[in-house]
């Protein structure tokens, strides 16, 4: 009799790794800044669309849910933009130590954090 094999990976004793984390988080970010380029367009045509929309749209913007969006828009791209930088040093063949991955993507969160939180407090200042 034999018994059943695991599957892979064995969700029971799967921990993520920072790495996998990250890639997941860059694809998410991706997919996020997709949608938010549909935003963009919206907001584009209503300006196109006339004073009435535009005005509509601004304080749909402006509203709490409009601005949590705006911020976790801000912040999806800049970890893109910080992990695509990280991708570009390792595309030069660099930083593939295990200390270098992880000082690397520590260094990603750290950075995206605090360029979306310096953009945001300049701009409502």
């Amino acid at each position: 009799m034999t018994r059943p094999r695991p599957k892979s990976p064995n969700m029971q004793n799967y921990r993520p790794q920072l790495t996998s984390v990250m890639s997941f988080g860059h694809r998410l970010s991706g997919v996020g800044l997709s949608l938010g380029a549909f935003g963009l367009v919206l907001w584009l045509l209503a300006g196109v669309a006339g004073p009435d929309a535009f005005s509509a749209m601004h304080s749909l913007i402006l509203s709490l849910p409009g601005r949590v969006l705006l911020f976790l828009f801000t912040l999806a791209f800049f970890y893109h933009l910080c992990n695509g930088i990280r991708h570009l040093v390792w595309d030069s063949v660099h930083g593939f130590e295990l200390r270098s991955i992880y000082v690397g993507g520590w260094a990603v969160m750290a950075a995206s954090l605090l360029l979306t939180i310096a953009l945001w407090g300049w701009w409502l200042v």
